[in-house]
């Protein structure tokens, strides 16, 4: 009776489990290095790309292991250049990321679960089941896929990544921060943490663990509106983390990291663009250092709100820059092929 062992993914074993196969087919120590700078730093995805390890050992590796790389699905490109790509992954589910063109940067927007949770009434991905959380590695592929398509249509190197695409980030925390060391690392992609930034709907205590574990990229907090009444209408999170367990949550990873947050607030017509609305953002955004992002809705077949009228949206910026706060109107890229945020719902 033969008996069939499934392989392993090569990029979910540790260094130590990988040493010890090595020691068994009696390959050399020093192969582990070159081994994990060909998955890693050279981002291959076969065995028969180490060209510098023996065909025997990549045979022996090939055995035990695999590569469950993501594959493009679909691609589309914007009339404003931005790009949303649908990759598939190994067991078939689907997620999306985005590149974003700019004069100044190229921004990927990468997904960390297949689905989310949360059911923002607003956003495409809150209206999917959150299927499974994705895996370091299934991250990382995203922008190791976007840059070469960075430099393939654009002929300029990516410079930022936004974890705001599908998934609620903090509710795949473990794997978010691999992923992140992957790609700060060395021996990974080797890009800042300064242009790395962790978008969350407002998980209070997974932004204190942030602060304990001294994170070091960006953090931005999805509000959306500053009073319990409202943002529990379009952000059902908010009925078990409130914005005074935010605010203490917020005040305690400034206190530890020293960064500077970011908000960002859609404004809808007639719901959350108001005077009132804008000084009870004033108010919630003195409790530590931030900038203000107010972003353009995108809307979607799920829900009827509107976008604000730009001159509504005007008075509301001015009085926050009366007040002293650092605050941007980001206009939305990639709305004709459903790529703007909020509407990734995984239907390329």
């Amino acid at each position: 009776m033969t008996i069939v062992t499934e392989k392993i993914d090569i990029r979910k074993t540790n260094t130590t489990e990988l040493e010890n196969f090595l020691i068994e087919i009696n390959e050399k120590p020093f192969r582990i290095k070159q081994i994990m700078e060909w998955i890693w730093e050279k981002s291959v995805s076969n065995f028969d790309e180490m060209t510098n390890i023996s065909k025997k050992t990549r045979d022996l590796l090939n055995e035990k292991y695999v590569f469950n790389t993501l594959t493009l699905h679909n691609i589309q490109i914007s009339n404003d250049k931005t790009i949303k790509s649908a990759f598939k992954l190994f067991d078939g589910n689907i997620i999306e990321s985005v590149l974003i063109p700019k004069d100044d940067r190229m921004t990927v927007c990468v997904s960390s679960q297949v689905g989310c949770s949360l059911t923002c009434k607003f956003c495409a991905t809150g209206y999917m089941d959150r299927v499974r959380n994705l895996d370091p590695a299934e991250i990382y592929d995203q922008i190791v896929e976007v840059r070469k398509q960075c430099l393939d249509n654009y002929q300029t190197p990516l410079t930022n990544i936004v974890f705001m695409g599908m998934g609620e980030p903090l509710l795949n925390y473990a794997n978010v921060l691999k992923s992140i060391d992957k790609i700060t690392s060395p021996e990974g992609l080797n890009i800042s943490y300064k242009r790395i930034t962790v978008s969350t709907a407002g998980v209070a205590k997974m932004i204190k663990k942030l602060a304990d574990d001294e994170v070091k990229f960006r953090l931005a907090l999805s509000l959306h509106a500053a009073n319990d009444f409202k943002r529990n209408q379009i952000m059902p999170i908010n009925e078990t983390n409130s914005l005074e367990a935010l605010k203490e949550a917020l005040i305690y990873f400034y206190k530890k990291t020293g960064t500077k947050l970011t908000y960002e607030y859609i404004a809808f017509e007639n719901f959350n663009d108001s005077l009132k609305d804008a000084e009870e953002l004033y108010e919630f955004s003195k409790i530590v250092p931030c900038k203000i992002n107010i972003i353009e809705y995108n809307p979607i077949s799920n829900a009827d709100y509107k976008n604000t009228k730009i001159e509504k949206l005007t008075i509301f910026k001015e009085f926050l820059e009366q007040k002293g706060v650092n605050v941007t109107i980001r206009m939305s890229r990639g709305k004709d092929i459903d790529a703007a945020c909020g509407q990734l719902a995984g239907k390329s």
